[in-house]
């Protein structure tokens, strides 16, 4: 992409930051955030990417006075996660804001809401969800996190029909790569240092579909493309299954650091999607899951990695 005009909110975390930045290359790009963390919006702006101060928090229709309305793309990748545990705000803070950036850039040739898997009504560990797979919203690792992301699918479908801004939902699975703290396998990478318990299930094993960063970026414009209005929904995720324990034998196989698997009723849930529209949509991905794991590993933790 060349000469376009993209707003990114969550711009400085694991799955926008590595977009701003890749776009940031031939195109003006802009990051809307709250810039909490010392020289993260340095860091942005050295890339030639333009910042702007956005709360999510903030509901009043000034939030976004005085940005500029003539983006030809969005990527909404912000999100109020519900640590809290406050239900009700965190089902109308992704609701309200996801609506009113809509609005303000609904003369966007494309919107990108970035959704989560995590909303699937639970089925068997092995199950291949499919985008017309029930929703339910449980997740007992953060209860109130996918109830926010049904509420905010709800406005992003409204505002898309009642505007006529082609949108694409992605219901994204686990994003891991080099970049920032490399994702959910690092975060069990950490436990493994740390001698730290790591759940799994009774019998079995938690199943996904991991997207390496590389593949993630190269993905965007494609999911640009396929927005319609009303909105299209697509699972975002590697073209492999990958079970989290096989991950962590991986792991373990190649920086020789021990994983105590603990067999518990209560995990971390994954969830495995059937790739089928998204392969139609953005063609296959280039990263093994294995071969992407240990570069990860390589940037991040080189001193574990296994000559």
């Amino acid at each position: 992409m060349k000469g376009k005009k993209i707003l990114v909110t969550g711009g400085t975390g694991q799955v926008a930051r590595p977009v701003a930045e890749s776009l940031a290359e031939g195109n003006d790009v802009w990051c809307l955030g709250r810039f909490g963390t010392p020289g993260i919006e340095w860091e942005l702006n050295r890339r030639s990417i333009t910042t702007w101060h956005w709360d999510m928090d903030d509901l009043s229709g000034d939030a976004l006075k005085g940005l500029p309305e003539d983006f030809t793309h969005v990527i909404h990748s912000a999100v109020r996660r519900g640590e809290d545990g406050d239900f009700n705000a965190t089902a109308e803070v992704n609701s309200v804001a996801a609506g009113r950036l809509m609005a303000h850039t609904r003369t966007a040739e494309s919107f990108l809401y970035v959704s989560t898997g995590a909303l699937y009504a639970r089925q068997t560990l092995d199950h291949k969800y499919t985008e017309t797979d029930p929703v339910d919203g449980v997740a007992d690792w953060l209860p109130a996190y996918p109830v926010g992301k049904i509420a905010a699918e709800g406005a992003v479908r409204a505002f898309a029909q009642v505007l006529g801004l082609p949108t694409t939902i992605a219901r994204l699975n686990i994003v891991y790569g080099p970049g920032g703290y490399g994702g959910v396998p690092m975060l069990y990478f950490k436990r493994m240092l740390a001698g730290e318990p790591i759940p799994v299930p009774l019998s079995g094993q938690n199943w996904c579909s991991l997207l390496h960063t590389d593949d993630l970026v190269a993905q965007v414009p494609a999911l640009w493309r396929a927005a319609t209005a009303p909105a299209r929904v697509v699972n975002w995720g590697g073209d492999q299954p990958v079970g989290i324990t096989d991950c962590v034998r991986h792991m373990e196989a190649l920086t020789g650091v021990e994983a105590k698997l603990v067999p518990s009723e209560v995990t971390r849930e994954t969830y495995q999607f059937d790739p089928t529209l998204r392969r139609e949509l953005t063609g296959p991905c280039r990263v093994a899951w294995r071969d992407g794991i240990r570069r990860t590993l390589e940037t991040l933790h080189p001193e574990h990695v296994r000559r």
